[in-house]
């Protein structure tokens, strides 16, 4: 099924059991430096599956980054058979900036299949579409909460697929959470494209939590011995429980502003009317008590310690299948 090819990337062709680090240079700080984004591509002598794993899409979730690092850093990316291509940091201008967005304002994950000749963002979105994607055959995706939200460690793919659920099973997170693909975003644009993706949410944004790395890791270790890629010399542990598919959930939200402290655990179980958390005034006067609208696994909690009327501060599942 598998034939071993050159592989051709920006113009720079790797040969079956060679490796290269491509820099493909998005643009210039206004300094006239140039910015690069490394692509690290491992290539085995043996034919097989070529495997793309990419983070940092947006620039503020390091934990994602870490987790390609880890992967890179330990070989676990040197493949027994076929090819597997790294990108860590896609949006590189964010990573440097310590900001989710491209400098131009755009959300990365909003802009794809991009142009050639369109915004910044939108031109790093075309060229990885134009220049990687066509070589895989499936695709490892790594992201982490925004703005202080704390996900459960979870795998996100579209409901009636069975191919994906077989895959986010192998992949072993906590939780399964189906949602539609959203307009725009990587993970739609490679599904149109018949690229099979699994997209791994964990952690908050400027952060790096170690049960979110490992279990990432531990995951893309998984997907690489079912296609038969991994190393001998690392071990495949099986997941501890099996994966809690959430079909449906709910955000709760802040009824008043003030100061927020959750007193549930991540990934726990919660009944109707219990009492998760409570929002105070700096002054005292006030002691509201936040209530579970419905039974379910606490999936995402806001970690920001302030917060107004209308904020996220639970993402809670309402129907799960195991």
């Amino acid at each position: 099924m598998y034939q071993n090819k050159d592989l051709e990337i920006l113009g720079q062709i790797i040969k079956p059991g060679r490796s290269a680090e491509i820099c493909y240079n998005v643009a210039k700080l206004h300094t006239s430096t140039p910015v690069d984004i490394p692509i690290i591509v491992e290539r085995s002598k043996k034919p097989g599956p070529t495997i793309l794993l990419t983070a940092g899409i947006h620039g503020d979730e390091v934990n994602g980054v870490e987790i390609v690092r880890q992967i890179i850093s330990k070989g676990i990316n040197k493949p027994k058979t076929g090819t597997t291509i790294c990108i860590p940091v896609v949006n590189v201008f964010g990573f440097i900036n310590m900001e989710r967005q491209f400098p131009d304002g755009r959300d990365l994950n909003r802009v794809f299949p991009g142009t050639q000749n369109g915004s910044l963002a939108s031109r790093v979105a075309y060229t990885i579409i134009k220049e990687v994607v066509p070589h895989v055959d499936f695709i490892l995706d790594f992201h982490t909460g925004g703005a202080l939200r704390f996900n459960a460690p979870q795998v996100r793919i579209e409901q009636g697929k069975e191919d994906d659920d077989i895959m986010a099973e192998i992949f072993g997170a906590p939780f399964i959470l189906y949602s539609k693909n959203l307009n725009k975003s990587f993970r739609n644009t490679c599904n149109k494209m018949g690229k099979p993706i699994l997209l791994y949410e964990g952690g908050k944004s400027f952060h790096i939590d170690n049960n979110v790395t490992n279990t990432g890791v531990n995951g893309a270790k998984r997907i690489l011995n079912h296609f038969g890629m991994l190393s001998s010399k690392f071990k495949v542990s099986e997941p501890k429980k099996a994966c809690i598919k959430i079909t449906a959930s709910k955000w709760v939200r802040a009824n008043y502003s003030g100061m927020f402290k959750s007193i549930v655990k991540l990934e726990g179980k919660v009944e109707k009317g219990d009492t998760i958390g409570n929002i105070t005034d700096p002054y005292g006067k006030f002691n509201f008590f936040v209530k579970a609208p419905v039974s379910g696994y606490i999936i995402n909690i806001n970690h920001s310690p302030l917060v107004y009327q209308g904020d996220a501060v639970f993402h809670i599942s309402t129907e799960t299948t195991t």
